[in-house]
C-alpha cells in the first residue's frame, strides 16, 4: 500500500551531487577538428576497403559540406562535397572513421563490415543559434529578451501516451503539467503559478498561430514539430488579455524541399496501477467488523483480550447472510473483476516532401487506450495536411489542417461503489444475472453499468489558411490568416436501471465553432550593425456554441434504446447557446546592435464582449532589453562562452467569463392565477449587472541570466520574477436584503514571485559514448496583499476567513483544525467526542474546541520542483533516463488524507481499502480514527506529499549499415520505454501528485512498459 521511501534529508543532496559530478566528469578536452579547407581525394590501394556515405545536420536534416572524415590514428582524411557525401579508404575492417566540423561535435565510428556509413552531426556550439515561436512571428533563441523556452519532445517521443501534454511534464522550470489517470486523458496545465482568485487559470494554447481551445487530446502528438513556452509579461504581451497565465506555443511539422519521405510508426505499451492499493479482502474484512465491535469482540477494561461469547456473525449485515442465518462463502474481488492489465496500440504514418514550390506533409495515426478500469476506453483516429506553396516570388499561401475523431463508447462501473462492495457477496445471482441491490439497500450493482447502450464521440476539425505577401517596399511583408475550429460532441446512451431503475435513455448534442482572422505587417531593416523589426497586428476571433439534450424516464422496454426516445412515459428537451467576441490591436518593435545590445516593445489592445459597457477594452505594454556581455571588448573571460543578461517588465491582462457582467435572467414558476390555478412561469433577475467591472492587470518583471562555460560544456538559464495582479475578479458577497447574496466585482492585490534555474551538462564525449544531463529547477510563492479593505474600521485590512483568504498568505492556505493524536481508553474525553477519535488543538486554551480554534497549517502548494534527465549515447544506442520530483518541506504541499470509521450501518456493510493503519485498543498508535460515535468535528490529517519519481525512461537502437542500404531504408529505430516506474513518496494511497489518498474514489496513476518501432522509407 505505501510506496518506496526515500528520506527527506538525502533528496536535495542526492541531485546536487548526482549534478555536480555529471557537470565535470569525463575527458574535458575537446577533439580539434581537422582543417575544412582540403580537397575531396580518396587514398586507396587493391587491399583498401572503400567507405561511402553522407553527413546530415541533426536538426535541419540537411547535407553538411566540408566535413572532415579522418582515418583514425592515420593522416588519411577527406572532406564531403556539396552534397554531404565522402568516399575514403580504408585498410581493413578494425578501422575507425573521426567525422569532424566547427560547430559540431566529433563522432566516430567503426567500420566493421559496414560499406555505407552516413552520420548526423550533433551542434556543439550553444542553441543560441536556434530559432523559437515567439508569437507573431520567430526570433533566433539569441535575440530573444522575454522568458522564452523550447521544450525537449526528443527525449520523451517514445513514452507510452496518448497526450502531448504528458511529455512536458517536468520538462521545464515553471510549466507544471500533472498526472492523469484516464484513459486519453488531458492533465492540469499551469505557468509560474496563480495569479488571479475567479478570472480564468488556464494557460493559453496557442496551435499554428490560433488560439486552440478544443482538448490537447485530439492533437496527434506525433504531428508536433515543437512547443515553445512564453512565461513572463513581456514575452506574453502580444497575446495581452489573454495571456496572463503563460502561453503554450504549438507548432506542426511541415514538408521540406527533397525527396519524398515516407514515415511509420508503431507502438504497444501496457498501463497497471503505479501502487499495488486494492480493497480488504474476506478475513480483513471481517476482522474489520469484529474491530468495530471492539467493545463486545474483547474484553474490559482495555479491551484487548479476546472475548469468547462474541458473536461476529450477529454483526454482519443480512445481505451477507444465507437461509440459514450462516456467512457466505465468499471470497470475491470486485476490484479484480472490474479492471485489467491497460494497454495503448498507437500506429503513425506520414508523407512529406516538397520542392522549390510545393512543400507538403500528409500524416494519419489510429491510437486505442484501453484504461485500467473496464470499460474506461479511448480510441482516436487523426488525419493532417500541411500543405505551403510559392505561388509567385512575392506570394506564399498555405493550408494548415486536422481532423480528430475519439470515441468514448462505454460507461466504465463507478469505482468508488467497486471498492466498498463486500467480498462475501457476489455481482449475480443464481441465475447469472447481475444483481440490482447486492446490499439490499438503495445502493445499486455497479456492473449495471455495462448493461447501457453508450455512444460518446467527439469530433475535431482545425484550419489555417494563410498567404504571406512579399509587399514591393523591401522588407515590408503582410501575412493574413483565417483559423478555424469546430467541434462537434455526441452523447447519446440508454440504460434500463438508470432513473431509479425505471429506464432512461438520451440524445444530446454540442457543437463549438471559433474563427480567428488576423492581419500582421512585418518590416525588417538592416542599416550597418542595427537591426529593426516592426510587427503590426489587427485581428478579431468569435465564438459560439450550441447544445441540444432530449431525454425520456419510465420504459417498459429498450429495444431501440436512445433511437426511439418516445416510447418513455416522460420525455423532456432542453437546450442553450452562447456567443462572444474579441477583438485586438498590437504593435511590436525589436531592435537589435550587434546580437549585443537588444530592445523589445509592445503594446497590445484587447476588448472583449464579456466585459462591461464601460470597459470593453484594456491596454498591455510590455518591454524588455537584453545584453550579451560575452560579446564585449573588455570581457576577456576565457572559460565563458556566453553570458547574456534580460530584463523584462510588462502588462497582461485577464478576461472575465461572458455575460457576467450583465444581470442574469432566469425562468421559473412565478405565478398561480385563482384557486386550484395552474403554475405560471416567469421571469426573474438572478444576478446584479456591474458596469464597471475591469479586466484584471498582472504587472510582472523578470530577470534572466543566460550563459555557457567550458566550451559549452555547462549552459543553463537562471530567472527571477516578480508580478502583482490588481483589479482581481472575484464574486463578493452582499447583504441579502438587496435580493441577491454577491456581485462579480474587482478586488485587491495578490503578488507572486519565483526563481527557475535550467541547467545542461555535456558530461562525456568520447569515444564514441557520450553523456548529457538537464537538471531543472522551480519555486514559486505568492501572497495575497489585499482583500475589501478594512470593513471594521479598525485601520487592519480584513481577511475572508470563509473563503480561506488570508492577507500575507498564499492562495493556496489551509486553515483548519489541528488534530494531536487520537483519544485512548482511560483518558480524560472531552463531550462529543470517543476513544479513537482525533484529539483537537485548542490553540486559544479557553477549554472549548469551536470555529476559534482553527489556525493556518501550512500551504498546498509545493515548495519547489525538480527534475533530472540523463541521456546516454554510445554507437547505435541512446538511453534516456528522467527523474521528477516535487517537495513540500515541512508545511507545504500538504493535503488531507484520512481514510475515518464511525460505526454505523454503513460502516459495517462497506468495504474499505486494505492495510489502513486504524486505531483501535490493541493498536493505540494507529493513525486513522476508527469510533463508535461521529465526533463533533471531523478534522482531516493533513500530511506531505513529496515525492520523488522516476517518470520516463527510453532505450532505443538505431539500425545502420548493410540492412539500411538493402531495405532501401533512411532510419529504423526500435525502442522500448517505460513511464512512472517508481515512486518515493511518505504519502499513502493512490498517488501524491494526484492528491488522492486512502480513499474509496480515488484512481490510479499508471506505469507503463512499450516497445516500438520508428521506419522512414
Amino acid at each position: 500500500m505505501k510506496y518506496k521511501v526515500l528520506p527527506k534529508r538525502i533528496i536535495t543532496i542526492v541531485f546536487l551531487l548526482a549534478f555536480s559530478f555529471m557537470a565535470y566528469a569525463g575527458n574535458s578536452s575537446k577533439p580539434k577538428a581537422e582543417p575544412d579547407s582540403r580537397l575531396w581525394f580518396t587514398i586507396a590501394n587493391n587491399a583498401d576497403i572503400i567507405i561511402t556515405g553522407k553527413v546530415t545536420d541533426e536538426k535541419t536534416k540537411s547535407p553538411i559540406p566540408g566535413v572532415s572524415v579522418k582515418l583514425k590514428d592515420s593522416q588519411v582524411v577527406t572532406v564531403t562535397d556539396e552534397n554531404g557525401v565522402y568516399k575514403i579508404a580504408v585498410p581493413n575492417e578494425q578501422a575507425v572513421l573521426s567525422f569532424s566540423y566547427i560547430g559540431y561535435d566529433v563522432q566516430e565510428k567503426a567500420v566493421g563490415s559496414l560499406k555505407n556509413i552516413n552520420i548526423v552531426l550533433k551542434s556543439s556550439q550553444s542553441d543560441l543559434d536556434e530559432v523559437v515561436v515567439v508569437g507573431y512571428g520567430t526570433q533566433k533563441k539569441a535575440d530573444v529578451t522575454g522568458s522564452v523556452v523550447r521544450a525537449n519532445l526528443d527525449d520523451f517521443r517514445n513514452a507510452p501516451t496518448t497526450n502531448v501534454a504528458n511529455l512536458l511534464q517536468g520538462t521545464v522550470p515553471g510549466l507544471n503539467v500533472g498526472q492523469v489517470n484516464r484513459a486519453g486523458a488531458t492533465p492540469s496545465i499551469s505557468i509560474r503559478g496563480q495569479n488571479t482568485l475567479g478570472g480564468n487559470q488556464n494557460a493559453l494554447i496557442i496551435l499554428d498561430g490560433v488560439q486552440y481551445l478544443g482538448s490537447l487530446t485530439s492533437i496527434n502528438p506525433d504531428d508536433i514539430a515543437s512547443i515553445d513556452v512564453l512565461k513572463d509579461a513581456s514575452a506574453t504581451a502580444v497575446y495581452g488579455a489573454q495571456a496572463a497565465n503563460g502561453v503554450i506555443l504549438i507548432t506542426s511539422k511541415k514538408g521540406s524541399i527533397g525527396q519524398t519521405k515516407i514515415s511509420f510508426s508503431t507502438q504497444f505499451a501496457t498501463q497497471k496501477p503505479n501502487i499495488d492499493l486494492k480493497p480488504m479482502a474476506r478475513d480483513e474484512y471481517l476482522d474489520h467488523v469484529k474491530y468495530l465491535y471492539y467493545d463486545q469482540a474483547f474484553l474490559a477494561p482495555d479491551f484487548t483480550r479476546p472475548n469468547p461469547a462474541f458473536d461476529l456473525v450477529s454483526k454482519v449485515d443480512a445481505s451477507m447472510k444465507d437461509a440459514q442465518g450462516n456467512l457466505l462463502p465468499n471470497d470475491f474481488s470486485w476490484f479484480d473483476e472490474a479492471t485489467r492489465t491497460g494497454s495503448i496500440i498507437d500506429n503513425q504514418l506520414s508523407v512529406s516532401g516538397g520542392s522549390e514550390k510545393v512543400t507538403y506533409l500528409l500524416s494519419g495515426s489510429l491510437t486505442k487506450n484501453s484504461g485500467f478500469i473496464k470499460n474506461d476506453l479511448f480510441k482516436r483516429k487523426t488525419i493532417r495536411a500541411n500543405i505551403e506553396s510559392k505561388a509567385t516570388n512575392w506570394l506564399t499561401i498555405g493550408l494548415q489542417s486536422f481532423g480528430t475523431f475519439t470515441n468514448e463508447d462505454g460507461v466504465e462501473p463507478n469505482f468508488a461503489d467497486i471498492n466498498l462492495m463486500s467480498p462475501l457477496i457476489l455481482p449475480w445471482d443464481n441465475n447469472g444475472n447481475y444483481k440490482i441491490n447486492p446490499f439490499a439497500t438503495n445502493l445499486v450493482n455497479p456492473f449495471l453499468n455495462y448493461q447501457a447502450n453508450d455512444y460518446d464521440r467527439h469530433n475535431y476539425f482545425f484550419a489555417n489558411v494563410y498567404a504571406n505577401v512579399q509587399l514591393p517596399v523591401k522588407g515590408l511583408s503582410y501575412k493574413i490568416s483565417f483559423g478555424n475550429n469546430y467541434r462537434l460532441d455526441l452523447k447519446n446512451i440508454s440504460n434500463m436501471y438508470d432513473a431509479n431503475l425505471t429506464g432512461q435513455a438520451s440524445k444530446e448534442n454540442t457543437t463549438y465553432y471559433d474563427y480567428t482572422f488576423d492581419n500582421l505587417l512585418t518590416y525588417n531593416k538592416t542599416i550597418g550593425k542595427h537591426s529593426f523589426t516592426a510587427t503590426l497586428l489587427y485581428g478579431a476571433s468569435e465564438r459560439e456554441s450550441s447544445y441540444t439534450r432530449a431525454y425520456s424516464t419510465g420504459f417498459s422496454r429498450l429495444t431501440l434504446g436512445y433511437d426511439n426516445l418516445q416510447q418513455g412515459t416522460n420525455r423532456f428537451a432542453i437546450s442553450n447557446a452562447w456567443k462572444e467576441a474579441l477583438n485586438y490591436q498590437m504593435i511590436r518593435l525589436n531592435y537589435n546592435y550587434e546580437s549585443k545590445y537588444l530592445f523589445t516593445g509592445t503594446i497590445r489592445r484587447d476588448g472583449f464582449s464579456g466585459f462591461a459597457e464601460n470597459n470593453k477594452y484594456g491596454v498591455f505594454p510590455s518591454l524588455s532589453v537584453g545584453w550579451d556581455i560575452s560579446k564585449e571588448s573588455f570581457f576577456k573571460v576565457n572559460w565563458v562562452d556566453n553570458l547574456k543578461l534580460r530584463v523584462g517588465y510588462g502588462v497582461a491582462g485577464n478576461q472575465t467569463s461572458r455575460y457576467s457582467s450583465l444581470a442574469a435572467v432566469g425562468v421559473g414558476a412565478s405565478y398561480v392565477f385563482g384557486d386550484g390555478g395552474s403554475t405560471q412561469l416567469g421571469q426573474q433577475v438572478n444576478s446584479l449587472p456591474n458596469p464597471d467591472l475591469r479586466w484584471e492587470r498582472t504587472t510582472g518583471a523578470n530577470l534572466g541570466l543566460e550563459f555557457s562555460i567550458l566550451k559549452n560544456r555547462l549552459s543553463g538559464v537562471v530567472e527571477y520574477y516578480n508580478t502583482k495582479t490588481t483589479d482581481l475578479l472575484y464574486s463578493v458577497n452582499i447583504p441579502v436584503i438587496t435580493g441577491f447574496n454577491n456581485i462579480l466585482t474587482n478586488i485587491g492585490q495578490l503578488n507572486n514571485k519565483g526563481v527557475e534555474i535550467s541547467l545542461n551538462s555535456k558530461n562525456i564525449n568520447s569515444g564514441g559514448f557520450q553523456w548529457n544531463s538537464t537538471l531543472s529547477f522551480s519555486r514559486n510563492t505568492n501572497k495575497i496583499v489585499k482583500l475589501l479593505g478594512d470593513l471594521n474600521g479598525d485601520g487592519i485590512e480584513d481577511d475572508l476567513p470563509q473563503s480561506g483568504l488570508f492577507i500575507g498568505q498564499p492562495t493556496a492556505v489551509i486553515y483548519d483544525y489541528q488534530v494531536n493524536g487520537i483519544y485512548q481508553i482511560g483518558e480524560k474525553i472531552p463531550t462529543g467526542y470517543s476513544p479513537g477519535t482525533y484529539r483537537i488543538v485548542d490553540q486559544n486554551g479557553d477549554g472549548v474546541i469551536n470555529a476559534s480554534d482553527r489556525a493556518i497549517l501550512g500551504s498546498s502548494a509545493p515548495a519547489y520542483r525538480l527534475s533530472l534527465l540523463n541521456n546516454f549515447q554510445y554507437k547505435n544506442f541512446t538511453l534516456s533516463v528522467f527523474f521528477n520530483a516535487i517537495q513540500g518541506g515541512s508545511k507545504s504541499y500538504l493535503a488531507g488524507n484520512t481514510p475515518r470509521v464511525i460505526r454505523d450501518d454503513n460502516a459495517i456493510r462497506n468495504n474499505y481499502l486494505s492495510g489502513i493503519d486504524f486505531w483501535s485498543p490493541d493498536n493505540p498508535n494507529g493513525k486513522y480514527p476508527r469510533s463508535f460515535v461521529s465526533a463533533t468535528l471531523n478534522p482531516p490529517l493533513f500530511q506531505n506529499r513529496s515525492f520523488v519519481r522516476l517518470q520516463d525512461v527510453s532505450l532505443s537502437y538505431k539500425f545502420s549499415g548493410k540492412l539500411i542500404e538493402k531495405m532501401k531504408l533512411q532510419n529504423l529505430n526500435l525502442f522500448v520505454s517505460g513511464r512512472n516506474l517508481a515512486t518515493w513518496t511518505n504519502w499513502e494511497g493512490w498517488d501524491p501528485e494526484t492528491n488522492q489518498g486512502l480513499t474509496n474514489d480515488g484512481r490510479p496513476v499508471f506505469k507503463g512498459y512499450a516497445v516500438g518501432l520508428n521506419v522512414t522509407f
